[in-house]
């Protein structure tokens, strides 16, 4: 049997994981603050006897753009959009911590500032809590104050800062949950120059035009990778031929 099948196999199945990585590129193209994952590959010769003539693709990284996305602007009080590099920080249920650029906050039951998923937006003094009945604004570095409502005249009372970050890229992870940590588990420090504009959300940065086009040049390798393994199929149909002859 001619081991070009094996070859041919591991490059349809790659190709069958960039449409996977493409396919839900697809699905957050409407997602605030998401970036867009990126796979990678390489080809390596297999070692053995004879010319090195066939390679196998691998799995070289796994990455995502961090591009900046499009400025939404929507004027709710509580929507944050990083201006430029850096991340917002967020408490996860098991005390650490995770990076994101959704900035569509919100305030739970009790009060306590959260991301839409859930999770407690981190100050750089701890949680931020909002009182009933204010007015919320956010300024240009990240700090939450509030104006009574019901209190005339009012003073603007601060309630913290949030915590902003800015850590090497390379450094960052991307989680299952669509978060980015540090890869060794540690806890990036805050970032002054890293500012936020209020009232505006941050769009996606998938561009839906590179992803179809990317879709449909994935669709025809794998028919090409199809079409070789059909091609392997015949050749040892016909090898067997000549050897029944003989």
């Amino acid at each position: 049997m001619d081991r070009l099948i094996y070859t041919v196999a591991s490059g349809a199945k790659h190709v069958l994981e960039q449409q996977a990585t493409t396919s839900n590129n697809l699905a957050n193209l409407n997602t605030t603050g998401f970036r867009a994952q990126l796979d990678t590959f390489r080809a390596v010769p297999v070692q053995g006897e004879g010319l090195p003539t066939r390679t196998f693709v691998v799995n070289n990284t796994v990455g995502a753009d961090f591009s900046s996305g499009p400025l939404q602007m929507t004027g709710r009080d509580l929507d944050v959009a990083i201006k430029g590099p850096g991340w917002i920080a967020v408490q996860n249920a098991d005390g650490t911590e995770s990076y994101t650029r959704n900035g569509a906050l919100q305030a739970s039951p009790n009060g306590v500032l959260t991301t839409p998923s859930g999770q407690t937006i981190m100050g750089e003094g701890g949680p931020i809590t909002i009182p009933p009945d204010v007015t919320v604004t956010v300024g240009g570095d990240g700090t939450i104050s509030t104006i009574s409502n019901v209190e005339r005249p009012a003073a603007p009372v601060i309630l913290g800062r949030l915590k902003l970050v800015n850590p090497d890229q390379n450094s960052l992870t991307r989680g299952d949950d669509g978060l980015f940590r540090m890869k060794d588990g540690s806890s990036a420090p805050a970032d002054p120059a890293v500012r936020v504009a209020g009232g505006a959300l941050e769009g996606s940065n998938v561009n839906a035009v590179d992803a179809m086009v990317s879709m449909i040049g994935l669709a025809r390798s794998f028919e090409t990778q199809m079409s070789l393994m059909k091609n392997a199929e015949n050749n040892a149909a016909k090898a067997s031929q000549i050897l029944a002859l003989n």
